[in-house]
């Protein structure tokens, strides 16, 4: 089986079973400190396997970059977080820090991906969304840890479909690829 199909056929497993224990709402079951947990732990599996499997390694880094990028868009997520704020179902420190945020990082990443740029141009313009981008989701995943530890119940939205999805499958996706952005930056750096 080639790498391709086997990354394929486990992100539809990884995404499943997200699914799965979003409608099974596992995530409510959980003591407080075990989401970041989960989150900061499927990014990290996420890292390991990436730095660990050469075949995974080698097909990430074959990937165009911009595709990696690409993947922000679904930060757009931060659209409904600021509806649910204004419906009173999430907190105005995640909702709104955290929905701006992703919507800017979400839009930045369509002219970093998009945009015809040289090559240097678009190297400094990757690495600065990828701050940025960085920055934003480990903020978020702070502050909605921190949320989650004072009251749960502010934060259920989050234990539920569609949004369950995001600590059980998106943000660590989102997490890892920052990662990979930023090794793939620092080997084009490297001189030949």
């Amino acid at each position: 089986m080639s790498t391709r199909i086997a990354v394929r056929i486990i992100l539809w497993l990884w995404f499943i079973a997200a699914l799965l224990a979003g409608r099974a709402l596992l995530l409510q079951r959980l003591a407080p400190p075990a989401v970041p947990a989960l989150v900061f732990g499927l990014a990290g599996f996420v890292l390991y396997l990436y730095f660990r499997v050469p075949a995974l390694r080698a097909w990430v880094d074959a990937l165009d970059v911009r595709s990696l990028v690409l993947l922000h868009v679904t930060r757009f997520v931060g659209i409904y977080f600021l509806i649910l704020y204004r419906r009173g179902e999430l907190p105005h420190d995640f909702a709104v820090n955290g929905g701006i945020g992703d919507i800017v990082v979400a839009t930045l990443a369509l002219p970093v991906a998009l945009a015809p740029l040289s090559a240097a141009t678009r190297q400094r313009a990757l690495m600065i969304w990828n701050v940025v981008g960085l920055i934003d989701i480990l903020l978020v995943a702070a502050t909605a840890a921190r949320l989650n530890l004072e009251n749960p119940a502010q934060m259920r939205a989050l234990t539920h479909l569609p949004l369950s999805l995001l600590p059980t499958f998106l943000v660590p996706l989102i997490i890892a690829t920052h990662v990979v952005i930023f090794v793939r930056l620092a080997r084009a750096q490297r001189p030949a």
